[in-house]
């Protein structure tokens, strides 16, 4: 049991669990946000949050790590750029190499590029749940169609929708799916060799509707659910601190 260890990262929405034996990856799961129970492991813990309020559940864990900016290698970062972002773009370096745009489909959807270990720059914008439950939430007619609607289905609704319930999954996925294109050729424009990484909890989904539309573009794309995980391995394996990303 020495070389057993867990990997955490404290999502937006729910918490995110890898379990290691040395360096290889034995399982990754989900759950909601911490109660007292769930700090109770034994073995070594390495914590990545995006929730500070969540953190005081695992500050007195006698076996916790907690990752911080400062200790991931990639230049140009500044001071609010997030932990997740910064763990899931040096995990695909570590992975696929670099130039690289990851693309993190989570609570928000980010795209994050690199060239070498130098941050080129990204987008945030509301992932595809947020997106759903912003009409519903911003309106006082229009459902919450994220419950009812089956966004996991590669099949496209009809673009010109003559429903309340089609028309706001084709507004949202069209210009979503459109968007992805639009930040991958841009990408590369610049870097024509680079990987694109899909990952977040909507990877997988959104990798099969761009396989609808753009399904040249979507074959160059991988799908990797691992990255940030990876990103904390490559820090636990190397944990020196570096100097503190730049302001702005």
């Amino acid at each position: 049991m020495a070389d057993l260890w867990t990997a955490l990262i404290i999502g937006n929405s729910r918490l995110h669990w890898a379990e290691f034996r040395g360096d290889r990856l034995q399982k990754i799961w989900h759950t909601p946000h911490v109660n007292q129970d769930q700090t109770q492991l034994q073995h070594e813990l390495w914590i990545a949050s995006v929730v500070p309020s969540q953190n005081q559940f695992w500050q007195a864990h006698p076996h916790a790590h907690f990752v911080s900016l400062e200790q991931v290698p990639i230049q140009e970062m500044y001071s609010t750029f997030g932990i997740d972002r910064a763990l899931a773009l040096w995990g695909a370096i570590q992975t696929v190499g670099s130039p690289v745009l990851v693309i993190d489909a989570g609570t928000a959807l980010t795209f994050t590029g690199a060239n070498g270990d130098q941050l080129i720059g990204g987008a945030i914008l509301p992932g595809l749940k947020l997106q759903f439950q912003s009409l519903h939430q911003g309106t006082t007619a229009l459902p919450d169609l994220h419950s009812t609607f089956d966004i996991r289905h590669s099949t496209f609704p009809s673009r010109w929708a003559l429903t309340t319930e089609t028309a706001i999954a084709s507004g949202i996925l069209y210009t979503l799916i459109a968007g992805l294109h639009s930040f991958i050729i841009d990408w590369r424009q610049t870097y024509p060799t680079s990987a694109v990484v899909l990952t977040g909890g909507d990877g997988d989904r959104l990798h099969a509707h761009l396989q609808s539309l753009y399904p040249d573009v979507a074959s160059s794309v991988e799908v990797n659910p691992q990255l940030a995980f990876r990103g904390i391995q490559a820090i636990r394996q190397n944990p020196m601190k570096l100097p503190s990303p730049v302001a702005g």
